[in-house]
């Protein structure tokens, strides 16, 4: 490469966060920056870098996709005997980072992980198209194979053996939900002087139930 990347830069504009003008949970404000996300990148919106930890320690992360969110937290679905799989239901933590650079922000999420009970990731899998099923079946995901031809010999047998039937989800196969403790907005701003709003949860004071404390942080 005989560009010098150093070089590359661009200037954010934004609209302002403050806590003042901010909701008193962090979902209505994620809902919101979700749906202008996918009105500018309705293809990849739902893209977001998932971050987990070995035993060792060691982080790793990839581009999974959101694919549900609710005030419980955000869903995406895997092969729970993948790398992250299990990673994820060792540790039971992670975080997620969303990237939306159409509207210069970003979204950073961290908490607890639990697997989605098995009939919502049924009602998933059934929805899914055919070959994505098969697909699931086909990989064994984060492990050796031989080659691409490997897969499609799988995938051949699959198909037959599916020719005539529903395509029932594999027990290895289906969703976690990563259940937030910690949410940050990043709005891009001139000079980078970015607008950084945290919400992290903490125990009400009267004990009944969890509050969220939002605090706008240095850029």
């Amino acid at each position: 490469m005989n560009r010098d990347i150093s070089d590359v830069r661009h200037d954010y504009h934004g609209d302002t966060l403050c806590c003042e003008d901010a909701p008193s949970t962090p979902f209505p404000l994620f809902s919101r920056w979700l749906e202008q996300a996918l009105e500018s990148d309705p293809e990849h919106a739902n893209a977001m870098t998932l971050a987990s930890v070995d035993e060792r320690g060691f982080p790793h992360a990839r581009v999974v996709l959101l694919k549900g969110f609710d005030e419980q937290g955000m869903v995406f679905y895997t092969n729970y005997k993948s790398h992250k799989g299990i990673e994820l239901t060792t540790t039971g933590h992670a975080a997620l980072v969303f990237w939306w650079p159409q509207l210069a922000r970003q979204v950073r999420v961290e908490g607890d992980v639990e697997k989605v009970d098995s009939a919502q990731s049924d009602r998933y899998f059934a929805a899914r198209p055919k070959e994505s099923q098969l697909a699931a079946w086909a990989s064994s995901q984060s492990t050796v194979i031989s080659g691409r031809e490997e897969l499609t010999v799988r995938l051949s047998k699959l198909r037959q053996r599916f020719a005539e039937q529903p395509i029932e989800r594999p027990a290895h196969w289906g969703g976690f939900r990563l259940r937030p403790t910690m949410i940050e907005f990043w709005q891009g701003q001139p000079s980078r002087l970015h607008d950084r709003l945290r919400y992290t949860q903490r125990p009400d004071s009267d004990n009944s139930g969890n509050a969220w404390q939002c605090a706008q942080l240095a850029p």
